[in-house]
């Protein structure tokens, strides 16, 4: 394979990570700025049982598509664009996903988890809603970095990635 055509691939692959980060940055996003402040104004019957529905029907491939999707095409153009200009760029913002992507496993799903456990809904929503909104505004903040970071990269590969 020739370098241009490895730089034309890696171009295309990171065209496809950045729609796939700013999905999800979008939904993150989303669910920090209305659907958390909207399930707030709930009681802790309602708050509970929307965000269990919430929980099970976001685990379906169109969203796993995009959570790992983001991850997975932002390393393929890391790697295909190593000697670019803009790889560095695109490093970071693999590096800023990865912390987002272990947020999400390590606080924001056993928080999920948890609130699927029977019991009292007051208790539930007391042990979830702050830590979980907290955690997913960093999510939010994290995955809307990598996605300018991502945007950066185009910018930069568009300008010197440029074959004659």
């Amino acid at each position: 394979m020739t370098h241009t055509r490895e730089t034309r691939t890696g171009k295309a692959v990171l065209g496809a990570a950045t729609i796939a980060m700013g999905l999800i940055a979008g939904v993150f996003y989303i669910f920090a700025c209305a659907v958390m402040p909207a399930l707030a104004r709930s009681d802790d019957h309602t708050y509970v049982e929307v965000m269990r529905n919430i929980n099970d029907v976001i685990q379906n491939p169109v969203f796993f598509l995009g959570f790992m999707g983001a991850p997975a095409l932002t390393a393929v153009a890391a790697w295909q664009l190593r000697g670019a200009a803009c790889a560095r760029w695109v490093w970071a913002a693999l590096a800023a996903y990865v912390l987002v992507f272990f947020i999400t496993v390590a606080f924001n799903i056993p928080l999920n988890n948890a609130l699927a456990a029977k019991g009292d809904p007051s208790a539930l929503r007391r042990h979830f809603e702050g830590p979980w909104v907290a955690w997913n505004v960093v999510r939010a903040v994290g995955s809307t970095v990598a996605l300018g970071l991502l945007t950066r990269a185009l910018l930069v590969h568009g300008r010197f990635g440029r074959s004659s």
